[in-house]
């Protein structure tokens, strides 16, 4: 992790403030408390709503809709683990985890019909997933020198007094990456979930209560992604304001 790498650097420069003040610590500390409450929710809300069947399996759910909306080239198969539920488009696969294939629930529907949801999207051409696509090569690249870059910029601070504007300007970019690609997963998520309630309220695949409790499962698997961007948006604001700060 980067503050494993750069505890060595926490220490407070003469004359200047610590690079890790309260502030940010109180920033880290917040934002994974309302990540791991909001992922807390979303297991508790699986869990309770894996307790309410429906008649059919997270699969059969997933074929029908791929069927009644014409995507005959998009196959559905169990992965392992729980919550690992995805949409690959490069091989056309909706993959469930084990216990959304085989269950029949609401919690079961509600995700298998999101995955749909993405493929729909895969289909039409959908702008937003387009987009996210794209970005991954760029985002993958980003995500793995991004703490080298950090490491580098903050050594050059403390070492050299001014540092490197052009480790700044690039450790900031490959932040701005993946802050970005957080932001564009939020409209490609809260669609694929709008699609697949949508088909679920159509197709009477799960009905009255069900439904509402698979709108509910749905909301809080949103609200991961949104909480995810917040944070990914709050440590970029905090270190262009430090970085670029602390070089003036």
């Amino acid at each position: 992790m980067i503050f494993e790498i750069l505890a060595q650097y926490s220490q407070q420069p003469a004359g200047g403030q610590s690079m890790f003040s309260g502030g940010y610590l109180l920033l880290i500390f917040g934002t994974m408390a309302a990540s791991m409450l909001a992922s807390g929710i979303l297991k508790a809300k699986f869990r309770k709503y894996s307790q309410v069947p429906t008649s059919m399996t997270g699969a059969q759910v997933a074929e029908l809709m791929l069927r009644q909306n014409g995507i005959t080239d998009v196959r559905v198969i169990s992965t392992p683990g729980q919550l690992t539920d995805h949409y690959d488009p490069r091989n056309k696969t909706v993959n469930l985890s084990d216990v959304v294939y085989g269950q029949n629930s609401a919690a079961a529907a509600a995700v298998a019909a999101h995955e749909c949801g993405h493929a729909l999207q895969h289909q039409q051409a959908y702008a937003w997933l387009q987009f996210r696509s794209k970005m991954v090569p760029m985002v993958t690249l980003a995500s793995r020198i991004q703490q080298w870059l950090l490491m580098l910029a903050i050594f050059g601070l403390f070492a050299f007094g001014s540092g490197s504007l052009i480790l700044i300007y690039v450790f900031l970019a490959t932040f701005v990456a993946t802050t970005l690609f957080s932001i564009v997963t939020l409209p490609v998520e809260f669609d694929a979930s709008k699609r697949a309630l949508a088909w679920l309220d159509k197709s009477q695949a799960v009905r009255g209560m069900e439904h509402a409790q698979a709108k509910d499962a749905l909301f809080w698997a949103a609200m991961t992604y949104v909480v995810a961007a917040l944070a990914a948006i709050a440590q970029l604001a905090y270190w262009a304001m430090m970085l670029l700060g602390r070089r003036n």
